[in-house]
């Protein structure tokens, strides 16, 4: 059942800065965001390795502990036989987040996927639990072939 939730524009840019991101000058790249929908939660890829050491720990932690949101990773991660970039779609439901908040997110879920076309991986996350190791979101990537995550060995 669609909630009649609609996606903002804005939303859509970003995801779409963030697909064409192979082929972008310097300048470009640095504009480039990994995004919880929600302003102000973005981290810049500008900002790695200067104010932000470790990108997936780093999105970890926007993530709010008591409430629904929807999320949209760039994953750099290398396997036996090469390095690799994909999005990843988050759907972050903690347990202890409100029903109704959790309803709406799961009803509104298809229209925001429906504009992201091209995501390769979905992953449905219910606690810090779920997500803090990031060897789950490497096996969500590649099972046991990924070796290692923004740099991190796995």
């Amino acid at each position: 059942m669609a909630s009649g939730v609609t996606v903002n524009d804005e939303v859509i840019r970003v995801f779409n800065d963030m697909k064409v991101r192979k082929s972008s000058t310097q300048d470009e790249v640095k504009k480039r965001k990994k995004i919880i929908v929600e302003e102000g939660k973005q981290i810049l890829v500008g900002d790695i390795g200067e104010t932000v050491e470790d990108p997936y720990a780093t999105f970890v932690k926007l993530l709010p502990p008591n409430d629904c949101r929807y999320g949209l990773y760039d994953a750099t991660y290398e396997t036996k036989e090469s390095k690799k970039e994909d999005l990843v779609f988050i759907f972050w439901a903690p347990e202890n987040a409100p029903l109704k908040s959790k309803m709406i997110y799961a009803s509104s879920k298809d229209a925001i996927k429906k504009k992201f076309t091209g995501i390769k991986h979905e992953w449905q996350v219910n606690g810090l639990d779920d997500i803090q190791d990031r060897t789950t979101l490497a096996e969500k990537l590649g099972g046991n072939v990924v070796v290692s995550l923004e740099g991190k060995p796995l």
